[in-house]
């Protein structure tokens, strides 16, 4: 043991400081705090009603009426029982609370990676943090992307494996490959997972190509058919994550359009071009890699009293307790998009390094990153370079199916250090070696300290204005009711993001200047490689950390006690919750209701917030909500409560809807419609309660010829449940009932007595059923078959995961025993 602790002493050292990082950047979480996010209290939202269940009957439901008129809760919320990845990543989070497990996984899957590449301990620290510490890493947690967070952190150790695979390690490469893909996939963001594909799909292209050269074909097949046999036991650990979601996506937003959106009638598949583009990154704006506030960092909150803004608003009389609140709305991003939460800085000495990389680093792994960054970085473009983004979002598997396309800098974010730590690590071993280092050095760090120079001496080179800025200053006017202050306001916030840039640009010279002397005293043997490693790190962790700060600081947490009931209960809420009845749907107003969960919380609320909502539901916010509410469409989802702001008093009210037309009611007639544009249009303008509109493709499940008019027939609930709704009804004829139920057909069955009878859709959304005249019961309940099975497939997966491990662990423990 005490050759164990010997042998393994500077890892260990290296992990007690990575504890000690964590501890002193989450401070506040040790004294008892939380991250308040926007995101998480949406989810609490969501979630409510799904959680209420699972405490009433120990297990939670599959599908939620508190959002979009309902829909399942695979993308929600789900335990994976069978899934063993989800015991580990309980584990972890039980040891260190979010966000510090998310900041651990980081710094030690980075240390992973650069370890595999035999990277000494102490560089592979630094290139730790550099990759940890990137800036976007922290922005999207402050944001509450907490599950996009935990995707990217085992981002960096899933590179490694793969590289262990094809570097001589396939057997503990493999394992460990199963392992983090497993974690990786868990985490339940496919979107990150994807854009690692492209990046390794890129390395594997690479990999062949050596291969070839080389004549080691078979070597590389042996080689990728152990990753192929890993990926696949991760993906089977995940079944219940990966299956259901698959299932689903194909009837979101993600999948195949319903109405006609193409000249030849067809239908698109995929999000939106325009809607996934939406966040693409700024060709421009990538100088925020070496200057974090070039485009004035995050869209508001930036400016203070020594701002311009601040002290032209004073000057013309506004008091200081007004002015200073409103200049922390004014927007000090000028980038275009619609908003961003801050940008993406990678350390200015880092990204110097890794300019200096790509001229001295012998390993071929360099042509790979370059690569790989130059694709990402391209396709980061999104709108701004459509050539390359077009090209995959047309062609490219799946491509079409993410939003925010800037996220693939994350790719970038982990190899721009990997290349710079591979840069220090080709200075330290083979410095006397590199021809003409000297020149190679001063122009990598003298290329971008010019860049910073040039940006602090005239900051007013950047254009400081995005293309809506006349927009907003007309905006401005209208605000003010005087045009010629709105223009000077306008004057002042742009000397501002002036003043920001030219900030930072100095700040990003003096440190490059700083990690240049570094490198050019080791190089004429002034300082040594210990040296150089613990400056630069140093260095290299104060300039990150202090960006950080600036996103996910101590005033980002609260007390835990505020947050246990986030969304505060208003009084229109306990007047609607009067109703008993558990079926009533309320459509919030007070806030954009299709991007609000906070509604959910309390009812079963026609908004929502969720990224993912059924294509029929959107078609239905695109046609019927689009400039005015369709009253006739709330009446069929059984909108009974309207909550408004009287535009009088600001004061929030009800309305209470008398034509809602229940949760279940018969129709006296059923018109077919040919297709799905005829039924969106069929229901423009209709009585919900007498007509309904059915799709052809029903027609053959209804007997028209029993259907009469449901004189007398009565339908009620008489139990409600997310995973089970019971009705009794009373009609002397076969009779057409709608329920104010979204339609989704992978997993809800109906009965009548016990007997199943087919659901049909009606009125572009809703269920439907045709029923036999008498006195009966009907029964929806919702259980679907790919759960089932998922959960087999994810319970043999765990266990071939588990035993690959302990197979691994005592083949290597009886290893060394042997050669002990």
């Amino acid at each position: 043991m005490k050759n164990w602790f010997k042998q393994n002493s500077s890892h260990l050292i290296v992990i007690a400081i990575f504890f000690a990082l964590v501890f002193f950047y989450f401070s506040p979480v040790w004294q008892g705090k939380a991250l308040s996010q926007h995101d998480v209290v949406q989810a609490m939202g969501s979630q409510k009603e799904l959680f209420d269940f699972k405490a009433q009957d120990g297990k939670a439901p599959q599908w939620t009426n508190s959002m979009f008129g309902g829909m399942p809760t695979f993308q929600i919320w789900y335990h994976h029982t069978y899934n063993v990845a989800t015991y580990i990543s309980n584990g972890i989070k039980a040891i260190f609370p979010l966000p510090a497990d998310i900041i651990l996984i980081y710094l030690l899957g980075g240390y992973f990676l650069l370890s595999v590449l035999r990277i000494k301990p102490w560089l592979a620290a630094v290139g730790a943090i550099a990759i940890t510490f990137s800036s976007y890493n922290f922005i999207y947690i402050e944001a509450g992307h907490v599950n996009k967070a935990y995707a990217i952190a085992y981002l960096a150790p899933i590179i490694g494996a793969v590289i262990m695979c094809y570097r001589g390690n396939k057997f503990w490469g493999s394992i460990l490959l199963a392992l983090f893909l497993a974690l990786e996939i868990r985490t339940n963001h496919v979107q990150m997972t994807y854009y690692l594909f492209i990046a390794l799909l890129v390395y594997v292209g690479f990999e062949l190509y050596y291969a070839i050269r080389d004549k080691k074909l078979p070597e590389f097949a042996k080689n990728t058919a152990v990753q192929v046999g890993a990926v696949l036991v991760a993906v089977a650990v995940n079944a219940t994550v990966l299956f259901p979601t698959y299932e689903y996506s194909k009837l979101t937003t993600r999948g195949k359009a319903n109405i006609s959106k193409t000249e030849d009638g067809g239908t698109t598949g995929g999000l939106d071009k325009e809607y996934a583009y939406a966040w693409s990154q700024g060709i421009g704006e990538n100088l925020t890699f070496i200057i974090p506030n070039a485009y004035g960092g995050k869209s508001n909150g930036v400016l203070d009293e020594k701002s311009n803004s601040y002290k032209y608003l004073t000057s013309i009389g506004v008091p200081a307790n007004q002015a200073l609140p409103f200049t922390q709305y004014l927007p000090t991003y000028w980038g275009e998009k619609s908003f961003t939460s801050g940008p993406w800085y990678f350390g200015v000495g880092v990204f110097a390094l890794f300019i200096l990389g790509l001229f001295i680093v012998k390993d071929r792994l360099k042509w790979w990153i370059l690569a790989a960054t130059v694709l990402t970085l391209l396709l980061s473009f999104g709108k701004h370079f459509t050539l390359i983004s077009d090209l995959f979002f047309d062609y490219f598997p799946m491509y079409n199916k993410f939003r925010a396309v800037e996220s693939i800098l994350i790719i970038p974010s982990i190899l721009i250090p990997l290349l710079a730590v591979l840069a220090v690590h080709e200075l330290i071993t083979r410095k006397d070696e590199i021809v003409d280092l000297d020149k190679k050095v001063l122009y990598s760090f003298g290329a971008v300290a010019a860049i910073c120079l040039i940006v602090a001496v005239m900051p007013s080179i950047l254009d400081l204005k995005n293309s809506e800025h006349q927009n907003f200053v007309a905006m401005l006017g209208q605000q003010t009711g005087d045009a010629g202050m709105a223009n000077q306001l306008a004057d002042a916030l742009v000397k501002d993001r002036a003043d920001l840039a030219s900030a930072d640009a100095w700040r990003s010279f003096f440190i490059v200047v700083l990690v240049f002397a570094l490198v050019f005293a080791f190089i004429k043997k002034k300082l040594s490689s210990t040296a150089l490693i613990v400056v630069i790190g140093v260095v290299t962790l104060v300039d990150l950390w202090t960006v950080d700060k600036r996103y996910l600081n101590n005033d980002t947490f609260v007390d835990k006690s505020s947050l246990n009931r986030p969304i505060e209960e208003r009084e229109v809420d306990q007047l609607v919750k009067i109703d008993k009845d558990p079926s009533y749907r309320v459509l919030d107003l007070t806030t954009n209701p299709f991007s609000d969960a906070k509604a959910s919380y309390f009812h079963k609320s026609l908004g929502g917030y969720h990224a993912a909502k059924l294509m029929r539901f959107q078609e239905i916010l695109e046609h019927q909500f689009n400039g005015a509410i369709n009253e006739d469409v709330l009446d069929m989802f059984n909108v009974r409560y309207l909550i408004t702001k009287d535009p009088q008093n600001n004061v929030d009210r009800i309305q209470r809807r008398s034509t809602a037309a229940g949760n279940a009611w018969f129709v006296d007639k059923v018109t077919f419609v040919k297709d799905n544009n005829q039924e969106m249009q069929a229901i423009n303008s209709f009585d919900p309660s007498k007509e309904a509109f059915v799709h052809e493709e029903f027609k053959s499940k209804i007997d028209e010829k029993r259907l009469r008019l449901a004189n007398n027939a009565t339908i009620k609930l008489t139990s409600y449940h997310p995973d089970k709704m019971e009705y009794e009804y009373s009609a002397p004829n076969d009779v057409f009932a709608v329920f104010s139920e979204v339609y989704y057909d992978k997993g809800w069955k109906a009965y009548v007595d016990g007997e199943e009878v087919p659901i049909l859709r009606a009125d572009y959304i809703l269920r439907a059923l045709q029923l036999p005249g008498g006195n009966h019961k009907v029964e929806f309940v919702f259980d679907p078959p790919i759960v089932k099975v998922s959960n087999i497939i994810s319970l043999i997966g765990s266990i071939v995961l588990v035993l690959g491990l302990a197979a691994g662990i005592f083949l290597t423990y009886r290893k060394k025993q042997k050669t002990a």
